[in-house]
């Protein structure tokens, strides 16, 4: 929780007819739970925030620097040489504004009058000019690193999106993306001052087809006048749905 949340606000509101912004995590937003979206992008109460991946973005920014020192010499990165992916990290002008949250890649989606955004984290290039897409992951777990669990949908989610946005702005892009997985070494007897990670390469074959069917259900959901049921899968749901049942019983004694 961040000590200047406000619960009400009346910026970035949607407005039909108007040009909205819609970044990948609120597309995300849409698909976990259709009435958060729409108390947040539509009357203006989102969820309260979570506490920032600070950790997380350390490994995120190290990387970057990493991946860029063989981007400026042209050569691949050893993950690449190790793991057999022909590829070099992609060279373009505009890939630090492409990296930057609140700016990232931007699309005009017309049928929707949608601006999409996504802030990637590394761009690949293969022998044939396809772009790569790259997201880095950090977690520290005994547990085989795998795309199989159910939360980490919304990483292939992610991806899609970059693929999408990307092929949108005319650049040919391999159907096969990639995550680097950095997990942090919990088992060691001393700390040392040192956190140690193995990183995981895991590839990823991404289906972007999804994406234009779902920004239109974007656009019905925000234009409705009545906010979406509740969903039984959503924690944000229950919690109020239970808090009005202590309320209500509470004004029955």
């Amino acid at each position: 929780m961040t000590s200047n949340y406000n619960p009400q606000r009346i910026r970035n509101l949607f407005s039909s007819g108007n040009l909205f912004k819609l970044s990948r995590s609120k597309i995300q937003a849409f698909l976990d739970c259709p009435r958060c979206f729409y108390l947040d992008r539509r009357c203006g109460t989102g969820q309260p925030p979570g506490y920032p991946f600070t950790l997380n973005s350390a490994v995120d920014a190290l990387l970057k620097n990493e991946f860029d020192s063989y981007r400026a010499a042209g050569k691949p990165h050893p993950l690449m040489i190790e793991h057999g992916i022909d590829a070099i990290p992609f060279v373009h002008p505009d890939l630090d504004e492409w990296r930057q949250n609140f700016k990232g890649l931007q699309y005009m989606h017309e049928p929707s009058n949608f601006i999409i955004t996504g802030a990637i984290d590394d761009l690949w290039v293969n022998s044939a000019g396809e772009l790569i897409v790259v997201d880095y992951k950090a977690t520290s777990t005994t547990k085989e690193i795998t795309l199989n669990e159910e939360y980490r949908k919304s990483y292939k989610n992610q991806m899609e999106i970059y693929q999408w946005l990307l092929r949108r702005k005319g650049f040919q892009v391999s159907k096969t993306g990639y995550f680097v997985y950095c997990n942090g070494d919990s088992s060691r007897e001393q700390f040392g001052d040192r956190l140690e990670f193995s990183i995981t390469v895991l590839p990823y074959e991404g289906d972007d087809s999804w994406i234009e069917p779902t920004l239109m259900d974007i656009r019905k959901c925000l234009e409705a006048e009545k906010i979406p049921s509740p969903l039984e899968k959503c924690d944000f749901c229950q919690y109020w749905a239970a808090v009005k049942n202590h309320i209500d019983n509470e004004s029955e004694v």
